[in-house]
């Protein structure tokens, strides 16, 4: 071609070149290596590969009918509605390349052979952390992945929440900080996390935030304040019910900063300010399983950060906070929530078997047969080693290693459940015909 090109000339060539570029968007499955016992599980893979695919062939679409729009009613259209309509599709491509690269680092980082050992156990405990218990029926079965990145603190993009684009997301994505890993700090962000899902599926931030909103009598209330930060607080009661006294010293470890963000005191963040979310981890704890632990851990953060280095405003919110805590903490044990049926969120999270001294015993245990640590829930066993590191039966450099064994050994055991399925299925398939 020669000569000038006009506008809607100019246009068609930014828009193949547009579909070239979405052309070269290769599936994970073709491009990513990973050790088998890495990879996702195919109903989470299957789920991101689908969405991806439809949104690849939305884009072909515009964009083809984009240039047929161009190539005849859209001729001798204004240059500005051209290039507006183009626009549009570029829009959208923006918007596709933001769903893959959100799921990008979760599949990338399988190819690391150590890294995705980890992040495939990390999936098998995610799962298990949002098992209800036995009685109180089942959630919807919510596919999840992790990956590591760094920052202090753990995030989730929930499943059914809106990606870039408006389309749903089919997975629950986890984002665990590099330095959690590993020891029994990684639990505790990764059950909050869960909480988080949890807590949607249930629909329980709603109903807890109108019955706390119904305690206030002003916006200087505590009640407001619990209301206002109930999002988090029920993620901080999901991983408590589901670790224990492990929950609370992993939230330690990531809130223990300088003191003037301890004490920074605001309702613009869905999170209680550190000092007084500590307290209310504890607090929780002490509700669901009772025992003298958790008097000693809050006298222990009091002397990390004693009152007295709190500013004057700050220290007038703690004592309007502070003696509601208990009821606070009883609220959530109690709430019986409709999905449920009638059953108290302690009934469907609790269990008896996070008691501080049945986690001493299942931990005498498994040191002794090691086998037998073997068969117990992921969940459990992290809750194990929390109560033995606050027991001090268990180093820090032994606690690492027993979770990296851990997460290893749950990556190998759920690939093997998963071909041991898929074999009995050919099987099955192949007698019948």
């Amino acid at each position: 071609m020669t000569g000038r090109p006009t506008a809607g000339d100019f246009l068609a060539d930014e828009t193949r070149a547009l579909l070239t570029r979405v052309d070269r968007l290769r599936p994970f499955v073709l491009q990513e290596t990973m050790l088998p016992a890495a990879a996702l599980l195919p109903r989470t893979l299957v789920a991101i590969e689908a969405l991806l695919l439809r949104e690849r062939a939305k884009l072909h679409g515009l964009g083809q009918s984009y240039l047929r729009w161009l190539g005849g009613p859209g001729r001798s259209a204004p240059t500005a509605e051209q290039q507006r309509r183009f626009t549009v599709i570029r829009l959208r491509l923006n918007e596709h390349l933001a769903q893959l690269d959100l799921f990008a680092d979760a599949v990338t980082q399988r190819s690391e052979s150590e890294t995705g050992l980890w992040l495939s156990g990390l999936d098998v405990a995610a799962r298990d952390a949002l098992r209800l218990n036995d009685g109180a029926g089942g959630l919807e079965e919510v596919p999840v992945i992790c990956y590591l990145d760094r920052g202090p603190g753990a995030a989730i993009r929930r499943a059914r929440t809106r990606l870039p684009g408006g389309v749903a997301n089919p997975v629950a994505v986890i984002r665990i900080p590099r330095e959690r890993m590993v020891g029994h700090g990684i639990a505790s962000s990764l059950v909050h996390e869960v909480g988080h899902q949890g807590a949607a599926l249930l629909e329980l931030v709603p109903s807890l935030r109108a019955e706390l909103s119904g305690r206030a009598r002003s916006t200087e209330d505590a009640w407001h304040c619990w209301a206002a930060w109930i999002s988090e607080i029920i993620a901080d009661f999901w991983s408590v019910a589901k670790l224990g006294i492990g929950s609370t010293l992993g939230l330690i470890g990531v809130v223990s900063l300088p003191r003037p963000f301890v004490f920074r005191f605001t309702l613009d963040d869905p999170h209680p300010f550190p000092w007084i979310r500590v307290m209310v981890s504890a607090a929780i704890g002490d509700r669901l399983y009772p025992d003298p632990q958790w008097t000693r851990l809050t006298g222990l953060w009091r002397e990390m950060y004693p009152l007295s280095s709190a500013p004057s405003r700050v220290t007038e919110v703690i004592g309007r906070l502070e003696p509601t805590i208990p009821e606070l903490a009883d609220i959530l044990a109690t709430h019986a929530p409709p999905r449920l049926g009638g059953l108290t969120l302690q009934d469907a999270l609790a269990h008896q078997s996070r008691n501080p001294d049945a986690l001493r015993t299942l931990f005498s245990t498994s040191v002794r047969q090691p086998a037998h640590a073997a068969r117990v829930r992921p969940a459990l066993r992290f809750a194990m080693l929390g109560q033995a590191r606050w027991d001090r039966r268990l180093a820090a450099g032994q606690e690492s290693r027993a979770t990296d064994r851990m997460l290893t050994g749950w990556a190998a055991q759920s690939t093997l459940q998963m071909a041991m399925a898929t074999t009995r299925i050919h099987s099955a398939i192949t007698e019948r015909h």
